[in-house]
């Protein structure tokens, strides 16, 4: 079939696609959001909506439907290696254009579907020559067709989604060599323990018992000594049992966290005497190996405190399963002591140990102790650990007066967005304004409807505190009046958003007013019937008018520049001149203006 007319796109606008694809690449070890970036921009560079990515496995002979846009909702299902465009990429091993879908063998669309029709282009995701996934674009109509240049386009594509793959992989055994090489070494450590808490009342009980000796040569009294060496020997058993229960091997074979920490509490009723409490509260969830390490560890530094040192006659020790993570606490009504007193002393009773421990994984111990009253040792840790790779994270304040929406909103950040870290949930104009001033939040992630309290209110107090942090105002309802978005905006939030907004745009309004984007998302600007005409309109260039056109429709400055095939700066220099020449201060201003 003869080939249709169609935009190309500009060399600029594929370039800077495969920069931003490779600066992701850089910093970004997340397989998924990498895959979708890069699928994203092949279909969109190429002019059109839909197409997928798969990962093959050769030995099965099968391949995965990892990744659908605007295709069928097939993704994660799994077909023969022989079936579709995938198939065909998998035998040539090399990019395959077809006219129509019906040249397709075995294919997966019905005849009586659009896309059956049209065109589709193909390329394959190669490692050492060998093909491991695919990319696969659909045409945008019945007319358009590809060419050798798509070919190459996706191919280059093709050959970053390898990189990700490899980088991603290449990452996750790199972390679990790390966590392996902590896990063997804190063993290392362990056995060095043992090695000299034993060794030394070995030696202990050797002098001892050669004094007796001595002593009965001489006709004397052996009977000291050789009580001694008993005590000794007592010390030294207990010792290494501790050290011994707390070698245990990663996963511990097929017992609990539950089951592991009683055999603690065993050891502690078996050399003290003591009858320990224990109570466990939430539903169990996985821990990760590492994290189940270091919280036995710290648990049993506890438990040979309140013995060894508190002189504690009642322990009691809790595990908590929560939301976020698991915390262990430990109880005694032993002597007490002065907690910052003893975190001065250069040695002391493992204080500092028990927040290493913690640190090590992410976690924190807090410590409450008085002379005469007793201990309370908690420990809260994620149950994963917190990797030292991670950098800065976008501190966030979540003001809203429901508890049910701030959990959600927790949720919702938590699961979109990774590089966000919620610093506090509070549920009050004068509880917002003391978490602004002791915790100095990047973002306020704030409900419409506080109790007695207007949005101008609210963005004055923020602003009282800091003028550099930025607004996200979040709809109670699922349809923000128009009034309420324009109140709000006016008042200087930098974002609004509807309360049915999905994690995905809760997540881009939270980073992209961090970044002082464009940030009215979650159907608002439907509401509010797209972006309204301004008096200066008549002023802007061919150029500006296009770039308008795409901030309507609440794209970032790279993806205007992709599409129009300009540079990012270029596309800066055009919406600082839209900003002038509406008259208005911000993007989220001139989207919401009057």
């Amino acid at each position: 079939m003869d080939e249709v007319d169609r935009p190309r796109p500009a060399q600029p606008a594929w370039t800077d696609a495969l920069a931003a694809v490779a600066e992701d690449l850089a910093g970004e070890f997340r397989l998924q959001p990498l895959l979708e970036r890069i699928l994203r921009s092949a279909v969109e560079l190429l002019g059109c909506r839909s197409g997928s990515l798969c990962l093959i496995d050769a030995a099965a002979h099968t391949y995965l439907k990892q990744i659908d846009l605007e295709e069928g909702c097939q993704t994660g299902q799994v077909f023969a290696l022989d079936e579709g465009v995938t198939g065909a990429v998998a035998k040539a091993g090399k990019p395959v254009i077809f006219d129509a879908y019906s040249q397709v063998g075995r294919g997966h669309i019905a005849p009586h579907e659009p896309r059956y029709r049209r065109a589709v282009i193909g390329a394959p995701i190669l490692r050492r020559g060998l093909p491991i996934g695919s990319l696969v674009v659909f045409a945008g109509s019945d007319e358009q067709r590809f060419d050798q240049a798509d070919a190459d386009l996706l191919a280059r594509f093709a050959t970053h989604a390898a990189i990700a793959m490899a980088n991603s992989r290449l990452h996750e055994e790199a972390a679990a060599r790390l966590r392996a090489d902590a896990v063997v070494a804190e063993r290392e450590r362990s056995m060095l323990e043992l090695h000299d808490s034993v060794g030394r009342g070995l030696a202990t009980i050797m002098l001892n018992l050669g004094e007796a000796h001595q002593q009965l040569s001489r006709g004397g009294d052996a009977a000291a000594s050789l009580l001694a060496a008993q005590r000794v020997a007592e010390e030294t058993l207990n010792e290494g049992r501790r050290a011994v229960w707390g070698l245990r091997p990663a996963g511990h074979g097929r017992r609990s966290l539950a089951e592991s920490l009683q055999l603690d509490l065993e050891w502690l009723q078996a050399t003290s005497g003591l009858t320990p409490v224990f109570r466990q509260f939430g539903e169990p969830q996985e821990v990760a190996t590492e994290v189940e390490h270091q919280l036995l560890r710290i648990v049993g530094e506890a438990l040979a405190n309140a013995t060894q040192h508190a002189r504690a006659s009642m322990v009691r020790l809790g595990l908590v399963y929560g939301s976020d993570g698991v915390a262990v606490i430990v109880e005694d009504d032993g002597a007490g002591f002065d907690v910052d007193a003893q975190l001065e002393r250069p040695r002391g009773v493992g204080l500092r140990g028990l927040v290493a421990r913690a640190g090590q994984v992410g976690g924190r111990v807090r410590i409450d102790s008085t002379p005469g009253w007793g201990t309370r040792v908690r420990a809260d840790l994620p149950y994963r650990s917190a990797s030292a790779s991670d950098g800065p994270r976008l501190r966030v304040l979540i003001v809203h007066s429901q508890p049910a929406m701030r959990a959600g909103l927790v949720r919702l950040l938590a699961a979109s967005e990774p590089s966000v870290q919620v610093v506090a949930e509070v549920g009050d104009l004068d509880q917002a304004v003391e978490a602004l001033r002791l915790l100095r939040p990047a973002v306020v992630l704030a409900g419409t409807r506080l109790p007695g309290v207007t949005g101008p209110a609210l963005l004055n107090a923020v602003t009282a505190v800091d003028p550099s942090v930025g607004v996200v105002a979040i709809s109670d309802r699922p349809a923000a009046a128009e009034a309420e978005v324009r109140e709000w905006v006016a008042a200087g939030a930098r974002g609004f958003v509807n309360a049915d907004a999905d994690a995905t745009a809760l997540g881009r309004a939270v980073v992209g007013v961090a970044r002082d984007d464009v940030l009215v998302l979650g159907g608002v600007l439907e509401q509010l019937g797209g972006l309204p005409s301004v008096e200066s309109d008549s002023r802007l260039t061919t150029r500006e008018a296009e770039v308008r056109a795409l901030l309507e429709q609440g794209l970032a400055d790279k993806q205007i520049a992709h599409r129009l095939g300009i540079s990012v700066k270029t596309v800066e220099k055009h919406v600082s001149a839209i900003l002038r020449k509406a008259n208005v201060r911000s993007r989220t201003e001139l989207l919401v203006r009057i």
